[in-house]
């Protein structure tokens, strides 16, 4: 073979290896922006599951508690605010004011001791502790399906095809700081 077409062959060679590599990080950002997608929407479903068992234990308490329309009223302006966000930081946002109004709701529940021994609430409660764990465990899947996304993003030299290919870092779902302040409920 002439010397000219053994270079040619290795210049084809190692723009072939480059292209290769290339195509393997595009993909795997991809998968890794995909996998976030998919752990948000697993958020989605369960604070749409949550949202959907509000209205049932509202009615419930209604019956028993008709003074008590404040802390109902917040519970219901909270869950409308959780169904119509649909940012990340929306939606966190509104979780924590329905996860707020909740708290106030049972530590009212306190002063009914019917309410408290109702099936029906108790079943629906039940319910709701269910999808709040179901909520916890989506949200810690999709924060580390954020965290290794972000991270692939950020790592040199994939940082470089990220940034030519328009990926950005994702927002982590995360508590607000006033989630953490004990709910006051006063008579």
């Amino acid at each position: 073979m002439k010397k000219g077409t053994i270079i040619l062959i290795g210049v084809v060679a190692v723009i072939a290896v480059i292209a290769m590599m290339l195509g393997g990080t595009y993909n795997g950002l991809v998968s890794k922006s995909e996998e976030v997608d998919s752990k948000y929407s697993d958020i989605s479903v369960q604070l749409e599951r949550r949202a959907d068992l509000i209205p049932n234990l509202v009615n419930t308490v209604k019956g028993y508690m008709a003074h008590e329309e404040k802390i109902i009223n917040s519970i219901t302006e909270a869950r409308t605010k959780l169904v119509n966000a649909s940012t990340v930081e929306e939606k966190a946002t509104a979780n924590e004011e329905l996860t707020s109004a909740l708290n106030n709701l049972f530590v009212v529940v306190e002063n009914y001791p019917d309410l408290k021994s109702s099936a029906n609430f108790i079943n629906l409660q039940d319910e709701l502790a269910g999808t709040e764990n179901r909520i916890a465990t989506a949200r810690k899947d999709y924060n580390d399906a954020v965290k290794s996304y972000n991270q692939s993003v950020k790592r040199f030299p994939k940082n470089i095809l990220a940034a030519m290919f328009g990926f950005k870092e994702k927002a982590y779902f995360e508590a607000k700081e006033s989630s953490k302040d004990v709910p006051e409920v006063s008579f």
